[in-house]
């Protein structure tokens, strides 16, 4: 936002918004509701911006894209468009096999869904990765469980903190926290050019709910339902609202899932919208009724923590009471 010439201000002098008058070098910029000085920089994904004389000017890189499932049904697009679907079946995460390119592509990524709790909601219990060689995430590991002789896409693996990475040399990642969390990373390369529950990557969150068929949707259920891997799973038809079943959770997953709207990410707040997240948090917190409700709702206060951390808002917010 420049700075307005006003009625406040001497001639010459510019409104800084702040109460204050300013010469025009000296103009503020707004992002997110707050004001940044004139010489201040903040990071938006992997490029950062500067204040010059009340307006913007930021570098141009093309930024690594990333998806985000966790908990119960949680789906964050490579172009950041938070939906909910809770299918119980094997789904495209994403994969290159896609439009003109459907037999030509050189990844896959599926998520096997399964029933979390009594609600009806589902959790990712395992991944699939198919890179010529096909790799499954189960059960806090991961195994080789075929390979294709002659392909050339090799991978590695490497555990951080209580993460294991699988990166391979086409530039996919995955991140994967040994329980129903994962994140999908992929290189700038792959813009526009995937598929799948994570969308398409094309820099707009407006047309991620494509369908295999290439056909946009609106609703989240038929958009998720054309992307199971089986044709015998049945479809989703009603989305689950699990703290109606069981209200007498409501209050104790509101209770502990203010700590995402509370003081302690203050410093993300103004970074990262914390409506979604908390929203979600209060979700899982009210669904994990089968024992595990602390771990669904550390992995949903998880998930917060780590897009703060990606806007450079980091927050300690674990303890030795909490998670």
């Amino acid at each position: 936002a420049e700075c307005i010439s006003g009625c406040i201000c001497p001639a010459g002098l510019y409104d800084d918004g702040r109460g204050g008058c300013v010469e025009q070098k000296d103009c503020p910029c707004s992002h997110n509701n707050q004001w940044y000085s004139s010489g201040e920089k903040v990071k938006v994904g992997c490029n950062t911006c500067t204040c010059q004389k009340g307006a913007w000017s930021c570098s141009e890189y093309t930024c690594y894209g990333t998806c985000m499932i966790y908990g119960s049904g949680h789906y964050v697009t490579f172009d950041e468009k938070f939906y909910d679907f809770d299918g119980s079946c094997e789904y495209v995460a994403t994969q290159d096999f896609c439009g003109d390119n459907s037999s030509s592509g050189s990844f896959s990524i599926i998520t096997e869904n399964v029933p979390c709790g009594t609600t009806g909601v589902t959790c990712s219990k395992a991944i699939k990765i198919f890179l010529g060689v096909k790799l499954k995430l189960e059960n806090k590991d991961y195994r080789e469980i075929q390979r294709d002789v002659g392909d050339d896409v090799r991978y590695w693996n490497r555990t951080v903190g209580l993460y294991l990475v699988i990166e391979a040399s086409n530039g996919v990642m995955l991140i994967w926290d040994k329980k129903t969390t994962v994140f999908i990373k992929l290189t700038p390369d792959f813009k526009g050019k995937v598929c799948g529950l994570c969308g398409n990557f094309d820099g707009k969150s407006n047309n991620d709910f494509t369908t295999r068929s290439g056909l946009q949707e609106s609703s989240a259920l038929k958009f998720g339902n054309s992307w199971k891997q089986s044709s015998m799973c049945p479809d989703v038809t009603t989305e689950i609202k699990p703290c109606d079943i069981k209200p007498h959770r409501k209050s104790w997953a509101e209770k502990e899932c203010s700590i995402i709207q509370s003081e302690v990410f203050e410093i993300c707040h103004s970074k990262v919208d914390p409506k979604p997240y908390y929203e979600a948090c209060v979700h899982d917190a009210c669904s994990c009724d089968s024992g595990g409700d602390c771990e669904c709702f550390c992995s949903a206060v998880a998930a917060y923590a780590q897009e703060c951390t990606k806007a450079e808002a980091c927050v300690f917010w674990r303890t030795p009471d909490i998670c």
